[in-house]
């Protein structure tokens, strides 16, 4: 439907805003429409597109780009936040107001994103305050429990190459946390963790893949349940900064990978007797990590 409206876009001075564009809306919305090119003038497939309300923050609008560098979306009236972002480009991110029955046209080009500097070689270790490790899991075949574990520790040595670089992470299963009481000691029951019998669930390393990019590979091995299982990380490096306590050197990353639990013994075996299918076949994993670059010299953070 966009590239049929598209044949009567016309930019002025071969710019981004529409001369005769005409939309056909709902009564009472507005529009906006977005082709994405690269440096070069080439469209960009697949570009990552979030559209937010200012006034709620909540995301109201979520796609990607067609094979021409297309996105369109109808929203209500109000005042938007628009981020287009593709691997190795610099994201692009604007503000918009959005008026019924009227549509705001623009070519957006994306250049290429700068290559983030690696971190310095030697030990990082891992920053509780600013680290969070998530997991999503389906529940009950529908809906989603979203948790967290709030105790862990480790840390990642950066090798001279960085793929000889390694990661090593504990985390204390007690320490999960669903947002439910009930929920949470029924985790670490027999049934499910069985935290007195394995009271960590750990994560090493045994490669580091670069991607291109910020984007890299961090392969190993993870441990729960008594039972070890390959499993791939696939990692975004945000790069470095000099802050933090003491002006202290730090460097961020965020993490995602995807465990199924019968890998695990995990069958939740005091539900399945009775049929009811309490939790997915997989469980999503999600580590945002800050890490601290330590020395001799490096003063402790405060509790």
């Amino acid at each position: 439907m966009a590239l049929a409206l598209l044949r009567r876009w016309r930019p002025r001075n071969g710019g981004g805003a529409a001369d005769d564009f005409t939309l056909p809306l709902p009564p009472g919305a507005g529009g906006i429409l977005r082709e994405v090119l690269d440096p070069t003038g080439s469209p960009l497939a697949a570009a990552d597109v979030t559209v937010t309300a200012l006034d709620t923050h909540r995301v109201v609008a979520r796609g990607t780009t067609d094979p021409f560098g297309f996105f369109l979306a109808t929203l209500l009236p109000g005042r938007y936040s628009l981020l287009i972002a593709v691997d190795g480009m610099r994201p692009h991110g604007e503000t918009l107001d959005v008026q019924a029955g009227a549509a705001a046209c623009e070519r957006v080009w994306l250049q290429t994103a700068e290559t983030p500097q690696l971190p310095t070689p030697g030990t990082w270790l891992f920053d509780p305050p600013h680290t969070a490790i998530r997991f999503i899991a389906k529940h009950v075949g529908m809906g989603h429990v979203h948790g967290r574990f709030e105790r862990f520790e480790g840390g990642i040595r950066i090798a001279d190459d960085m793929t000889r670089s390694s990661v090593h992470v504990r985390i204390d299963t007690a320490s999960i946390n669903t947002g439910n009481n009930t929920r949470d000691a029924h985790l670490r029951s027999a049934d499910f963790l069985w935290v007195d019998e394995y009271p960590y669930i750990e994560f090493t390393s045994s490669r580091f893949a670069y991607r291109g990019g910020s984007k890299w590979v961090v392969q190993g091995s993870l441990t729960m349940h008594g039972v070890s299982r390959s499993m791939s990380l696939d990692t975004t490096y945000l790069g470095t900064v000099n802050g933090g306590y003491a002006q202290e050197l730090r460097c961020a990353a965020l993490a995602k990978g995807e465990l199924h639990r019968e890998d695990y013994t995990l069958n939740w075996r005091s539900m399945l007797a009775r049929g009811i299918a309490v939790v997915g076949p997989t469980v999503q994993l999600e580590l945002d990590v800050q890490a601290m670059h330590r020395t001799d010299h490096t003063p402790t953070p405060p509790d």
